[in-house]
């Protein structure tokens, strides 16, 4: 089973830009995740890539503005904010699981993420307004 680390978190003003890092060992799963959460709320499935990266989910408040990807060579996966909101502020968690999870979120939706079997600490993302 794999683990994962997070890191790329930080504080920024609406509009700006920030890159998550998601280190993933001893490989990248077969399908890896991010999640975001607010104390308070529910955890929210913000994108996901199936391994190779040759298709990609995202939910929709975040298309246009986030990408996912991922570089084999560095067992990392990586998510590029920009045009960062407000809302978009959370602490954000790296999730891998089987393709399923990949599956699951194309079917149903993203979910809480119950369908991935390993989790990071999570990375912190302050937006200003």
């Amino acid at each position: 089973q794999v683990q994962v680390v997070e890191s790329g978190g930080g504080s920024v003003q609406a509009g700006g830009s920030l890159r998550l890092s998601c280190v993933s060992s001893p490989v990248i799963d077969s399908c890896m995740g991010w999640y975001r959460q607010v104390p308070g709320k529910q955890r929210e499935g913000v994108a996901a890539i199936y391994a190779g990266g040759q298709r990609t989910l995202y939910t929709d408040s975040v298309k246009g503005r986030f990408t996912i990807y991922q570089d084999n060579s560095k067992n990392t996966v990586y998510l590029q904010m920009n045009n960062l909101e407000p809302e978009d502020t959370a602490m954000y968690y790296c999730a891998a699981g089987t393709l399923g999870a990949c599956n699951i979120w194309s079917s149903s939706g993203p979910g809480k993420g119950t369908q991935f079997r390993t989790w990071g600490q999570g990375t912190q993302v302050t937006v200003s307004s």
